[in-house]
């Protein structure tokens, strides 16, 4: 299980050092890709996997499943650590994210984001976020 939050800075080469904390979880391999709310998610192969079969059994019919579909897998790339223990995050994902020199890298249960700082302080100050609203929506789903 991921927990956790982490600032770190991009290198000149769009690279970013991934807690130590995580790594092991993660393996030696793993995806990087789009992710919601303009960030990107990291997933260990195992939690890729998983969410690939889930993501298969949507129906090819549906407009909106297509979309989903290629959101993920057209940006993903699979990734793995150099000596220092840094990923390389590809320019796209990093214009994608506006990732340019320092990032945010939390744990989000199954799966690692990472943010720009910008965007990252910008979504925990938005006035939309209602703690409190989003709690009461989560009781509505047995949470």
């Amino acid at each position: 299980m991921f927990i956790g939050e982490y600032q770190h800075t991009i290198d000149s080469k769009g690279r970013i050092i991934i807690p130590s904390k995580f790594r092991e979880d993660l393996g030696e391999q793993f995806i990087l890709t789009k992710g919601l709310d303009g960030c990107l998610f990291v997933y260990s192969l195992k939690e890729w996997k998983s969410l690939e079969d889930k993501l298969s059994t949507l129906p090819l019919t549906s407009k909106d499943a297509r979309a989903f579909i290629r959101f993920f897998f057209a940006g993903a790339t699979e990734c793995g650590f150099d000596k220092q223990g840094r990923i390389v995050i590809p320019s796209n994902l990093r214009e994608y994210s506006q990732i340019s020199k320092e990032a945010i890298v939390i744990g989000v249960s199954n799966r690692l984001e990472i943010w720009s700082k910008e965007n990252w302080i910008a979504y925990n100050e938005d006035d939309n976020l209602s703690y409190d609203a989003i709690a009461e929506k989560m009781s509505l789903l047995g949470i």
